[in-house]
């Protein structure tokens, strides 16, 4: 099935590697609102966490865009550390093959359930979570805030759900609208809500606060949303 012009996936069998892989950075700018306007807010942040001497992570680091970024914007500070780690191959060939100016940034293959986390000033997880079984999602909360230093930040970028049914409707409805006005046929945007059954499950922005609270961060709020498109700073 074509999700979009040169990207292919198969009913509920979405991934991340091979072509979509290739494809990823020009698909998810089509395919996510605000994503470009998210990297900066999240740069913007960094400001607040990022200190000399720091290790900051990106969980899912895809190709590696956000990383680099935030390696761009820190530059001027000493000895910060960069770790991008994505479970799919495919991504972090991508984000080496993109990113070799930055000699501070690693990029990992692994799990991110089965990477040790070294103590780090700035967590981030823009839209990534959400593709993560729901049994694991307290586990990674709870390694997340053991890892950070007291003062260090998590930021939580996620697609959520509406907290009933009605306003559910009303955010499908205006996301299709979104994809259909960035040029997706309305056979894309059917294929890609099939190949996503059983990959993404999106959980609403309360129970995205209750996995907070459950790992021990008593401080987070919202710092960004646009429709069912959330981001939040969550500070130990």
């Amino acid at each position: 099935m074509k999700v979009d012009d040169q990207i292919t996936s198969e009913r509920a069998n979405w991934s991340f590697s091979g072509k979509i892989a290739e494809g990823f950075d020009k698909h998810v700018l089509r395919s996510i609102p605000l994503y470009e306007e998210g990297h900066d807010l999240i740069c913007k942040l960094s400001d607040f966490f990022c200190q000399p001497d720091s290790t900051c992570y990106e969980l899912g680091c895809a190709t590696g865009a956000l990383t680099a970024k935030l390696a761009k914007r820190n530059e001027h500070k000493a000895n910060i550390s960069w770790v991008g780690i994505d479970k799919e191959p495919d991504m972090i060939k991508q984000a080496k093959k993109k990113n070799q100016t930055h000699s501070n940034i690693e990029f990992i293959a692994e799990d991110i359930l089965l990477h040790d986390l070294k103590p780090s000033d700035l967590i981030i997880s823009y839209y990534t979570i959400q593709f993560i079984p729901e049994k694991h999602r307290q586990e990674i909360f709870n390694k997340i805030y053991e890892s950070l230093n007291w003062g260090g930040a998590f930021i939580l970028f996620e697609k959520v759900r509406a907290p009933d049914a009605r306003f559910q409707d009303m955010m499908t409805s205006l996301y299709v609208d979104f994809k259909a006005d960035n040029g997706f046929t309305p056979e894309q945007i059917i294929n890609k809500t099939q190949s996503l059954k059983s990959a993404m499950s999106p959980f609403s922005t309360q129970a995205n606060y209750d996995l907070l609270s459950r790992a021990g961060f008593v401080d987070y709020m919202t710092v960004m949303k646009y429709v069912s498109f959330e981001g939040i700073l969550a500070i130990k």
